[in-house]
C-alpha cells in the first residue's frame, strides 16, 4: 500500500492539457521551418515577386482596371493569399509524410499527447509559417507597391484562418500518403488547382456560370477573397459569407485531422 502511494506521489501529472508537451511540439514544428529559412521563407517571398512581376509585364498594361483598381493591385492580395496557404499546407503535410517514410512517427505518438494536442501543435507550426510568410509579402508589397491593407485586421483573421485549414488539409494528406508521389499528387491535383482555380488572377463575376458555382464552392475562393477585402477593399462576396465558410471548414478539416489521430489511421503499424 505505501509503495503504491509513493507511485501515485511521483506520477507526473498534465492535467487536462499536456502544456509542455503541447509546447515542445509547436516549437519543433516552428523551429523545423526556421533552420531552413532560405527555402521556407525566401523562396516563396521571391517567387510571389516573379509571380508580380510576370503579370505586370504581361498582363497588366493591357489588362485595365479590375473591380474599380488596376490589375497589379488587384492580384497582389490573391498572390499574397495563394503563397500562404500553399506554404501552411506544405509545413504540416511534409513534416508527417517525412516522419512516416523515415519511421520515426513513432518519436511524435509516444510522448503523451492526445489527438487535440497533437492537432494544435502541428498547426502551430503551419500556422506561424503562413504569417511569416504573410508579413514578409506584405512589407515587400508596401515597400515597392505603396500597398497598405485597407482593414489590416480582416486581413490578419483571413490570413491566419485561411493558414490553419490549409495546416489540416495538410496533416490529413500526409497522414493518408504513405509516400512521397503520394503527397506530390494531392499537391498537384488537389491543392494547386484549387488555389490556382479561386479567383486569384481574377474576378469571378467575369466567369462562364458553371464555373462562377464551382469556384463559389471552393473554400479558399473565400480565403482569398476576405484577403483582397482587407488589403484593398474590394471583395467578390461579401466577407462576412467569406468568414463563416472559412471558419466551418477549417474547424471541419481539423476535426478530420483530429479523428486520424485519435484512431491512428495509417500511423499505427
Amino acid at each position: 500500500m505505501q509503495q503504491t502511494e509513493q507511485m501515485i506521489a511521483h506520477e507526473r501529472r498534465f492535467g487536462r492539457v499536456n502544456w509542455l508537451g503541447l509546447y515542445t511540439l509547436g516549437q519543433r514544428e516552428i523551429l523545423r521551418f526556421l533552420n531552413v529559412w532560405t527555402q521556407t521563407l525566401l523562396a516563396p517571398l521571391v517567387t510571389a515577386g516573379l509571380f508580380m512581376l510576370i503579370f505586370t509585364i504581361a498582363i497588366g498594361p493591357r489588362r485595365g482596371d479590375v473591380m474599380g483598381v488596376d490589375f497589379t493591385t488587384f492580384i497582389a492580395p490573391g498572390i499574397l493569399m495563394m503563397t500562404v496557404i500553399q506554404n501552411a499546407f506544405a509545413n504540416t503535410s511534409s513534416s508527417i509524410v517525412v516522419s512516416k517514410v523515415q519511421g520515426n512517427i513513432v518519436d511524435t505518438l509516444m510522448p503523451p499527447l492526445s489527438a487535440g494536442e497533437l492537432v494544435l501543435g502541428y498547426l502551430a507550426g503551419g500556422v506561424a509559417r503562413g504569417l511569416m510568410v504573410a508579413v514578409a509579402i506584405a512589407i515587400a508589397l508596401w515597400l515597392f507597391m505603396g500597398l497598405v491593407p485597407q482593414h489590416p485586421l480582416t486581413a490578419l483573421f483571413f490570413v491566419i484562418v485561411g493558414a490553419a485549414f490549409l495546416s489540416g488539409i495538410g496533416m490529413v494528406a500526409g497522414i493518408y500518403a504513405e509516400k512521397f508521389d503520394q503527397m506530390a499528387a494531392i499537391t498537384n491535383f488537389v491543392v494547386t488547382p484549387l488555389a490556382f482555380l479561386s479567383g486569384t488572377f481574377y474576378s469571378v463575376e467575369a466567369l462562364p456560370p458553371v464555373m462562377y458555382d464551382i469556384t463559389h464552392a471552393n473554400p479558399i475562393f473565400y480565403l482569398i477573397d476576405g484577403v483582397r477585402w482587407g488589403m484593398i477593399g474590394v471583395s467578390d462576396s461579401s466577407p462576412a459569407l467569406g468568414a463563416v465558410v472559412a471558419v466551418t471548414s477549417t474547424v471541419a478539416i481539423n476535426l478530420v485531422a483530429w479523428q486520424f489521430f485519435r484512431r491512428g489511421y495509417r500511423l499505427k503499424a
